[in-house]
C-alpha cells in the first residue's frame, strides 16, 4: 500500500533495537483518512471470505478494526488487557508485549467469540507474533474459525510473520519493513 509506505517514510521514526514509531498517524494521534484507506485495503483482501466478526486487541488495533467493521458492516470485538469484574464467560490467555517487555493476561467474553464466528484479526503491528498467537489461542478456545490476520505494518525481519505463515494462516500485511538497520526504514520488495 503505497500511501501507507509514503507516510511511514515521511512521519515514522526509527529507534535502536528495531523500534518503529508511528504514533503521529497510526497509534496515538490517528489520521482518519489514512485509517479509512487502510480499511479499504483490508476490505479488498478479506471481503470474499465469509467473515462475520473482526477481532483485535487493545488498544492500537481498535482504529483499523472498527473502520474495517464499519465498511463490512459486521461487529468488532477487542480483547482486553485487564479483566473487568463484570465480564461473564471469560476466556483468557497470556501475551508478552515486545514494546513494554511484560506479560499480560488478556481476555474476551465467550459471549462475543463463539463457534459460529468466522473472524479476521486486525492489529497495527506484526513483529514477534506474540499478540497474534495469543489471539489464535483465544479463537481456538472459543471454537471460532480464523479466516486470516491483517496487519497495518509487518516487521519482516522479526519472526512473527513466518511463525503465522508456517501455521498456514492467511497473513495480510499492508506495509512490510525489511530492515530498520542504522535507523533507516527499508521496505520489503
Amino acid at each position: 500500500m503505497e500511501l501507507l509506505k509514503k507516510r511511514i517514510k515521511q512521519d515514522g521514526k526509527c529507534f535502536d533495537g528495531g523500534i518503529l514509531k508511528v504514533d503521529s498517524f497510526i497509534n496515538h494521534q490517528m489520521d482518519p483518512i489514512l485509517m479509512k484507506s487502510i480499511a479499504v485495503e483490508f476490505v479488498k483482501r478479506f471481503a470474499t471470505y465469509p467473515v462475520n466478526k473482526i477481532i483485535t486487541i487493545e488498544a492500537s488495533g481498535i482504529a483499523p478494526a472498527i473502520m474495517l467493521g464499519y465498511l463490512l458492516e459486521i461487529p468488532v470485538v477487542f480483547v482486553k488487557k485487564k479483566s473487568p469484574k463484570t465480564m461473564e464467560n471469560m476466556l483468557t490467555t497470556t501475551v508478552h508485549s515486545f514494546t513494554k517487555d511484560r506479560d499480560y493476561t488478556v481476555c474476551i467474553s465467550n459471549d462475543y467469540l463463539t463457534p459460529k464466528d468466522n473472524v479476521v484479526f486486525i492489529d497495527d503491528f506484526l513483529a514477534n507474533g506474540n499478540a497474534a498467537l495469543g489471539i489464535l489461542d483465544l479463537i481456538e478456545k472459543a471454537g471460532a474459525n480464523l479466516i486470516g490476520m491483517g496487519f497495518v505494518i509487518e516487521k519482516s525481519f522479526q519472526e512473527g510473520g513466518q511463525i503465522l505463515r508456517d501455521k498456514n494462516i492467511k497473513v495480510e500485511s499492508l506495509a512490510q519493513i525489511d530492515s530498520l538497520d542504522n535507523c533507516t526504514i527499508k521496505f520489503k520488495e
